[in-house]
């Protein structure tokens, strides 16, 4: 029995689909432990960077590093122009107009205020707070170079000062404006007597005189229209220049702020009775005007020598002031004291003696007559003769007034009185001249005092 061979099974029939492999069909083990690599992505294509973003980006690289770099700088610069400079102490400099920044930084330099003109020229272009001002700056000690910028540019100059004392009249005024070395410029011309308010005023380097002249005009017409707003209505002064007048007088007289009103009122009972003012300093005005000062005695026979201002001949007020007066003798005018007094007299300690009645002021001349010849016993320093009394000046020949004429509001109407009244025997012998500087700004008995280290501050004397 012969057994069939059985043929082997024949392939599948070819598929036009790929061939999976069979999950379920046996691998060998070494297939099985065979990771299976997974297939790299597509490639993609490389894309290629553009000029202009390129060269963007260099720019912003170099542009921080520009900026870290500046700021560095910067840093440095400001600790430099910060750092204390070379000035030992406090120093004054001008500044010339019209000078550049370089100027400045080579003239404070120059000072010893900075030690690098470039480090300043730099600072102030491009960190200054504002343009430099020409002008006078004080810097202080070790300023730095921050420091002189900002001194320069907030523009504080040096204030300087002048000082008019009350009493001096336009022409000593613009003497002293005259004298100052810091102003600049001429004045015009004289102002008018009384015109002026006597005061300090400050200015800075550059300023001129006539700006000063300006401010004292404008500075009296403020005080004065406002001082006769207030005025007491029993003053017998119709307008403001007549108050200007009277005040004048009263300035002259004392320059004690206790006695102005009281001299006023004084002068306002002789103008309410019709008397006579007689003050010396109108004698002294009517002769040399606004020279202000004879530098001699009164000699008798100018007390009877007509002049407009000469209030011992005119009846009421001169014609105009005398000199400037103050604010405080503006208002002693405008509200003098109520009293009867109508005489008043030196009392030799700087002030006067009121009376109201002849009388009375009689005891207070003979009184001031017994101060004077004590002063004549004892040694007394040279006051160099400026209106005062003088015998080696006086008429030897020179006719007496007809009454008893005395300084300043001493005169007694129609007295034919023998005591000791000024110009009247004294001990058998008579007086040659009178005293013009007694109450006046001369008078070295007044409360008043100048700074004679300075010939700023000293009055302007000149022979006639």
């Amino acid at each position: 029995m012969f057994r069939r061979r059985q043929a082997p099974p024949s392939p599948p029939p070819a598929s036009d689909e790929p061939s999976l492999p069979n999950r379920l069909s046996p691998r060998s083990p070494s297939e099985a432990l065979k990771p299976t690599v997974a297939p790299p992505p597509p490639e993609k294509p490389e894309r290629r960077r553009g000029g202009l973003l390129a060269a963007v980006s260099g720019f912003l690289t170099l542009g921080v590093i520009a900026a870290l770099g500046a700021m560095v700088v910067v840093t440095l610069f400001n600790r430099q122009a910060t750092e204390p400079g070379p000035l030992p102490a406090d120093k004054v400099v001008v500044i010339p107009n019209r000078s550049g920044t370089s100027e400045i930084a080579q003239i404070l330099h120059r000072e010893g205020v900075i030690d690098h003109p470039n480090l300043f020229e730099l600072t102030a272009r491009f960190g200054g707070k504002g343009p430099l001002k020409h002008g006078e700056y004080v810097f202080k000690a070790h300023a730095s170079v921050r420091d002189a910028i900002d001194t320069l540019a907030n523009g504080r100059q040096v204030q300087h000062a002048i000082t008019f004392p009350e009493g001096l009249t336009s022409e000593q005024i613009v003497t002293r404006l005259n004298e100052n070395d810091v102003l600049s410029g001429e004045i015009a011309e004289t102002p008018p007597e009384g015109s002026l308010l006597p005061d300090t005023y400050k200015f800075e380097r550059g300023a001129t005189r006539q700006q000063i002249v300006n401010l004292m005009r404008a500075k009296q017409r403020e005080v004065l229209a406002q001082i006769w707003q207030r005025r007491s209505p029993d003053v017998p002064v119709k307008t403001p220049a007549e108050m200007v007048t009277l005040a004048s007088i009263v300035e002259k007289e004392t320059g004690r702020a206790d006695e102005r009103p009281r001299v006023a009122g004084v002068f306002v009972n002789r103008l309410q009775k019709r008397m006579k003012l007689q003050s010396d300093p109108t004698i002294v005005y009517g002769l040399v005007g606004g020279r202000g000062t004879l530098g001699r005695g009164i000699l008798r026979s100018e007390i009877d020598r007509p002049t407009p201002y000469n209030t011992y001949v005119i009846e009421g007020l001169p014609p105009g002031p005398i000199a400037n007066p103050g604010r405080a003798a503006l208002e002693a005018v405008a509200n003098p004291s109520r009293t009867k007094d109508l005489y008043f007299v030196a009392d030799g300690t700087g002030g006067h003696a009121f009376a109201d009645s002849l009388e009375g002021h009689q005891r207070n001349v003979t009184r001031w007559r017994q101060v004077e010849r004590a002063r004549k016993e004892a040694p007394q320093p040279d006051s160099g003769g400026v209106d005062k009394v003088d015998p080696n000046t006086a008429e030897p020949n020179a006719p007496q007034p007809a009454g008893t004429p005395g300084r300043a509001s001493a005169y007694a109407p129609g007295s034919n009185s023998s005591l000791a009244l000024d110009g009247a025997t004294v001990d058998g012998q008579r007086p040659k001249a009178f005293d013009a500087s007694e109450g006046t700004r001369l008078d070295p008995l007044r409360n008043k005092t100048y700074d004679l280290g300075s010939p700023k501050t000293v009055p302007v004397l000149r022979n006639p």
